[in-house]
């Protein structure tokens, strides 16, 4: 399980330092791909795996599931961290995620979420200022904090 907020940077090459406690249960390799909200999703393969097979389940005659499919796994891209401990993130999922210098690595339970800091902020901002009406949101799932 993935857990805790960390702060990274991401050089000019696209190179980030994923943190040391998510290494090694990401594996060898792992998947990089569009997330919602204008972050990165990043999942071990076990993880895709069971990703790719709800996707897979998604009809294929709705184009909502059409468009999600391929904004998901055109986005997606195997990786490997280098002996640093780093991860060079594709330009173009860079740019999806809006990341310059600053960054936020956050682990949310089956994932990896990487995030521009200026988005996490402000997405953190609004979120936490509608957590109780989430919650109760939530109580509709049968989902009990």
């Amino acid at each position: 399980m993935f857990m805790g907020e960390y702060q990274h940077t991401i050089d000019d090459k696209g190179r980030m330092i994923i943190p040391a406690k998510f290494r090694e249960a990401l594996g060898a390799t792992f998947v990089i791909t569009r997330g919602l909200d204008h972050c990165l999703f990043v999942y071990p393969n076990s993880e895709w795996a069971v990703m790719e097979q709800k996707l897979k389940s998604l009809p294929l005659m709705k184009s909502d599931a059409r468009a999600f499919t391929r904004f998901f796994f055109s986005g997606a891209t195997e990786c490997e961290l280098d002996k640093q401990g780093r991860v060079n993130i594709p330009n173009t999922l860079v740019e999806h995620a809006r990341l310059a210098k600053d960054c936020v690595v956050i682990g949310v339970s089956n994932r990896v979420e990487i995030w521009s800091k200026d988005v996490w902020e402000g997405y953190f901002q609004q979120s936490e200022e509608s957590f109780n009406e989430i919650a109760e949101k939530l109580v509709d799932f049968n989902f009990d904090l």
